[in-house]
């Protein structure tokens, strides 16, 4: 039988430690929720290993570093409203929520969706409000946001969700690659109206489907 608190310290101090995951609060909140709860029973047992869980339908939960980095970027505050596209079964929503006011989840996925619900009420988190929706168009009646966090890998990001971005806002995400290549997680940042980014570290993080960027003319 898996000793998930074991696993736990092992994943924080094994794969996010030396991977420069320094946030203490974040640790904290890492090192206290049980990953392997917003797993079904078949999965539970490779919650905290070092990749990318696959959950069907071309959706994985994230890898923990990436997640982690990701998370640590965007400088979460604890009076900050956070978005998260393409929360899956709810794992990042949940981390976030205990470093923010309160979260928003949107998930197109019902099956999944319904999990992360389930895990919010059995884990007394109440500060996460599911959304059922199309992910690429984030949640603009709850805008706007100071943090957002796409749980996966885009080729572009929508307009619809930086336009979702408040002044200084941050968001948080892996750009996909071609085909054989790494993706690159990005910080974009909120300025004077404008939403600029730049590249942090590479991620084989999965794509998501739906987020794909649109055909461009060329001559």
């Amino acid at each position: 039988m898996t000793d998930f608190v074991l696993a736990r310290r092992n994943m924080v101090d094994g794969q996010l430690r030396p991977n420069r995951v320094t946030n203490a609060q974040l640790l904290a909140a890492i090192g206290s929720l049980p990953r392997e709860r917003f797993l079904p029973a078949g999965l539970q047992s490779v919650a905290y290993a070092d990749d990318d869980v696959p959950l069907g339908g071309g959706r994985f939960l994230m890898e923990p570093m990436v997640l982690a980095r990701l998370i640590q970027t965007l400088q979460p505050l604890p009076d900050d409203k956070a978005l998260v596209v393409a929360s899956g079964v709810g794992y990042g929503a949940a981390l976030l929520a205990g470093l923010v006011k309160s979260v928003v989840a949107v998930e197109a996925d019902a099956g999944l969706a319904g999990s992360a619900e389930q895990s919010f009420q059995a884990l007394g988190i109440g500060n996460v409000r599911q959304v059922s929706g199309r992910m690429e168009e984030g949640c603009a009646a709850e805008a706007p946001y100071d943090v957002i966090l796409i749980e996966g890998a885009v080729q572009e990001v929508p307009p619809a969700i930086l336009g979702q971005l408040a002044e200084g806002g941050r968001l948080g995400t892996v750009i996909a690659a071609p085909t054989g290549m790494l993706g690159v997680a990005h910080l974009m940042v909120k300025e004077g109206g404008v939403a600029s980014g730049r590249p942090l570290f590479d991620a084989g993080t999965p794509p998501l489907p739906g987020f794909v960027a649109p055909p461009r003319f060329t001559f």
